[in-house]
C-alpha cells in the first residue's frame, strides 16, 4: 500500500469521527485542492481504508473503514522504512 503523506492520513483523520463527507466538504475542512481529494478517495476506497456510501451510489459520500482508522493508530510506522506498514496493518486487524 502505498499512502500519499500527509494528505491520505489527513483525509482517514477528517473521517476518523465516524461522519461521512465528500470530497468538496474534506477539501475545504484540509484545505487542500478538491480535484486532489476527488483522486485520493478512490485510492483509499482501493485500499479498503474508505468506502463510498449513501442512497445514491455515484453521491460521493464517504466514510472511513475499520482498516481505515488502523492506519491513523500506526500512522509513523509508515515513515519508518525498516517497518513493514503493510504486515504491521495485518497483524493489527488480525489481532
Amino acid at each position: 500500500m502505498r499512502l500519499a503523506e500527509p494528505t491520505d492520513f489527513d483525509i482517514l483523520e477528517a473521517l476518523a469521527n465516524g461522519r461521512r463527507n465528500t470530497a468538496a466538504n474534506l477539501s475545504y475542512i484540509l484545505d487542500k485542492d478538491r480535484s486532489y481529494i476527488n483522486t485520493r478517495l478512490p485510492i483509499l476506497a482501493d485500499y479498503t481504508l474508505v468506502e463510498r456510501v449513501g442512497p445514491a451510489p455515484n453521491s460521493g459520500l464517504y466514510e472511513i473503514t475499520e482498516r481505515g482508522t488502523e492506519v491513523i493508530d500506526i500512522r509513523d510506522s509508515a515513515k519508518d522504512p525498516e517497518i513493514d506498514f503493510d504486515a504491521r496493518l495485518a497483524e493489527r486487524l488480525e489481532g
